[in-house]
């Protein structure tokens, strides 16, 4: 063996010793939390923060190139870029709750104001004007019509935000505006400013604030008024979404923000999409937890994962939890076919074929036997499975299609028919697409499949939308994340629903209306669905209600809207409160509840230690002296919450006594009685049942025993409890089920890498 041979070996097995021993661990960005600001004066926590990292790194240099950014305008914490091995030995330092690597939360995503009984002439409080709505979102399109604020005065006095005038100007009506962009990276015509070229942002800050514009419609769909449903409030944007997602380091530095610059509502329309195992593991849930310290409710969307069970992705007790409903419109487009046969398909559908009908095609007989393909995958209309010579100037009925099957919507394809096999239900909310196209069901896609195969030369045309009465909403929408919350299910979630479906309301003109690349549209309203649509709807709502009572905690204005909901239809709902919570939003109700369950951060303290918390853990977060050491691990049927939920273990029998107590917002001198509604499984003893007040802010408690035979595999079954003095009807649903809480189980290897310390336990549709 030549010496070049043997030095040629020697240095490949020196490289592999090198690689297999390398301690090559890659600086990411992990989220330290710790709990609230210290209370010491002059103590700068920016400098706390770089001398754990300068302790934990080794130097001060590599501290300051690590660091993000430091939480420590509402709340204590830091972003930094570490490796594993550091962010364990941070983890064990003295006043962290916990460490976490950064991840990404998902995006949530006219007509729906006057379907919740909010119409033009029921404007909100006076005060209205002084609120202001933070949204923490892909930002805002300024100039959009919907802002404008002609009328308006200076912000009000609270107000201490900024205004991140890169690329964007803000006025009397959008009073403050930042971004964040913790990785640095910006995709295609994306803009590093508070300026929206999602559209996302824009449509949930009009829903939610914009002023009324008469005469709106999509390419002539669904005209009308265009409002939020508080049109004199303020709006405040935190840029935190891209089209990458939106990262939890970026989220709860606008949570810092947004809380010290003065917002009195928070509407987050986004959440993980990943296993959350404990609060204090969720950015939202930590952020908003310091809000409500602070007097804020946030209102969050549950998600798009439904109809699966436990899919949701907001739970937290001391945030409003919105679910997605319909609203009494619909969009169809229908389908003819050559035999003269109309089939109604669901679609927003604005390009008008003129009645001209064009070759009708199934995708399974136009295959790319080039590349490989067969019948069983082109009937799917994968853009490489197709033969896109013979789609071409044709109708295509698909069996399924990709938002990723761009050749087939480019290469000169006049429209497209698609097929609802998700659910076994008919389409229930409607998409965009940037050609002639309409979404059909199972049974008439069998039609229209037996009418290709009866003729030599199908044809067909693709009518323009229409937009059609809705008997039977509201109704939750199937992808609509459902409860119960793997994380407390002793704490029913959603909490409610909201119009989330075929929403009209502003855009960003730099977005295609329907998500797809090729889509040369572009205008200032799009109709678009997702919880993300349904939670700007609570927080006007929250908004409407802190208008009229700007003194009520965030407790108290989550209970007014949850008590004074509209009762949705049970039959319709197999899933019932575990889909829609106490009902759909009923806003001009919820200034006047007469009863509320108020909470205080003292009653989250107890939740937390029932819930396993120390205290070491709990003094951290509420930099008090709050302690759990009189308190016995348990359920958590004592926190003072506007619903009752109740799992049992399987073959366990139905127990449980819960305690409430009610606040007296109504007349001073108010006698309530207590009724209840339950399935005859279950049984209610309500002591006392009845309540007598003489003064308003009078507070009175009561107790709820739930019994019941042992149950196994018992779906939901539910009712609930109404106290009522005569004209108001506080209602509050109880939930009774079979659940092992933490189900359905994740396997999911990245939830390892979060390192949470001293706890005492070890997602657009438009979403």
């Amino acid at each position: 063996m030549t010496n070049r041979s043997l030095f040629s070996i020697l240095y490949v097995v020196l490289l592999a010793s090198l690689v297999l021993n390398c301690n090559c661990d890659e600086r990411k960005l992990h989220i330290v939390y710790m709990g609230n600001l210290p209370q010491r004066e002059g103590l700068s926590v920016a400098s706390t923060h770089h001398t754990m990292l300068q302790s934990a790194l080794g130097s001060a240099f590599s501290a300051k190139e690590s660091l993000v950014y430091s939480y420590e305008r509402s709340f204590n914490g830091f972003a930094a870029k570490l490796t594993n091995k550091e962010a364990t030995n941070i983890a064990k330092m003295e006043g962290v709750v916990s460490v976490k690597p950064n991840r990404k939360s998902t995006l949530h995503t006219t007509r729906s104001w006057d379907f919740s009984g909010l119409s033009l002439g029921k404007a909100g409080a006076s005060q209205e004007g002084d609120i202001i709505i933070g949204l923490l979102d892909t930002g805002v399109w300024p100039e959009h019509p919907s802002f404008n604020d002609t009328g308006y005065g200076p912000p009000p006095a609270k107000w201490k935000g900024t205004c991140q005038t890169t690329n964007f100007t803000c006025n009397n009506k959008i009073i403050g505006a930042r971004y964040y962009n913790s990785e640095g990276y910006y995709d295609g015509n994306e803009i590093p400013s508070p300026r929206d070229t999602e559209g996302h942002g824009t449509h949930t800050s009009s829903t939610a604030a914009g002023i009324e514009l008469p005469g709106t419609s999509f390419y002539g769909l669904a005209e009308g008024v265009a409002r939020g449903g508080a049109p004199t409030a303020r709006i405040a944007v935190y840029k935190v979404c891209w089209s990458s997602g939106c990262d939890d380091a970026d989220i709860l530095k606008a949570f810092d923000d947004a809380i010290a610059d003065g917002v009195d509502i928070l509407s987050v329309s986004l959440g993980a999409n990943y296993y959350i195992s404990h609060y204090f593991e969720d950015s939202i849930a930590v952020g908003s937890f310091h809000a409500m310290r602070n007097g804020i409710l946030t209102s969050n969307s549950a998600g798009n994962e439904g109809p699966d069970p436990a899919s949701i992705s907001n739970n937290a007790p001391w945030t409003l939890t919105v679910a997605a409903s319909t609203i009494d419109r619909k969009f169809v487009a229908n389908l003819v076919l050559g035999n003269g046969q109309i089939l109604t398909g669901i679609a927003i559908n604005t390009f008008n074929l003129n009645g001209t009908s064009y070759p009708l095609i199934w995708g399974g007989d136009a295959v790319n036997y080039t590349f490989g393909s067969s019948p069983d995958y082109a009937r799917y209309c994968g853009e490489e499975d197709i033969n896109h010579d013979m789609v071409a100037g044709k109708i295509v009925l698909c069996e399924s299609i990709s938002r990723h099957s761009h050749d087939i919507l480019s290469n000169g394809t006049v429209g497209i028919v698609l097929v609802q096999y998700i659910t076994a239900v008919n389409p229930d909310y409607a998409f965009n697409y940037p050609l002639p196209a309409t979404l059909i069901n199972p049974d008439d896609a069998k039609k229209a499949m037996d009418y290709i195969r009866s003729t030599k030369y199908p044809v067909a045309t693709i009518l323009v939308g229409e937009a059609w009465k809705d008997e039977v909403a509201p109704r939750v929408v199937s992808f609509s994340s459902r409860g119960p919350s793997s994380i407390s299910p002793d704490i029913l979630k959603p909490d409610i629903s909201a119009p989330g479906v075929d929403i009209l309301a502003g855009w960003s003109p730099l977005s295609p209306p329907s998500f797809y690349d090729e889509d040369t549209r572009s205008g200032f309203f799009n109709v678009v669905s997702g919880t993300s649509m349904a939670c700007p709807h609570a927080s006007a709502t929250a908004a409407y209600v802190k208008a009229a009572h700007p003194d009520w905690s965030p407790a108290a204005i989550k209970s007014a809207i949850m008590t004074t909901a509209y009762v949705m239809d049970p039959t319709r709902h197999r899933d019932l409160e575990f889909a829609y919570g106490s009902g759909h939003i009923n806003p001009t109700s919820a200034v006047d509840p007469g009863l509320v369950f108020d909470a205080s951060e003292a009653d989250y303290v107890d939740f937390f230690c029932k819930q396993g918390y120390n205290t070491t853990t709990v003094r951290l977060i509420t930099g008090d002296n709050s302690s759990c050491a009189s308190t016995t691990l348990g359920r958590g049927w004592d926190l003072n919450y506007p619903s009752f939920s109740l799992y049992v273990d399987d073959g366990q029998e139905i127990a449980g006594t819960f305690a409430r107590t009610v606040t007296n917002v109504g007349p001073p001198n108010s006698t309530y009685t207590a009724t209840w509604q339950m399935p005859s499984l279950v049984s209610v003893t309500i002591e006392p049942s009845v309540l007598v007040f003489s003064a308003v802010g009078e507070r009175k408690s009561f107790t709820v025993k739930v019994v019941g035979p042992a149950i196994k595999q018992q779906p939901i079954v539910s009712g609930a409890i109404i106290w009522s003095d005569g004209s108001h009807y506080v209602r509050t649903p109880l939930a009774v089920y079979n659940y092992y809480p933490g189900a359905p189980y994740t396997t999911d290897s990245d939830d390892s890498n979060s390192v949470p310390r001293n706890n005492g336990r070890n997602g657009f549709i438009g979403h």
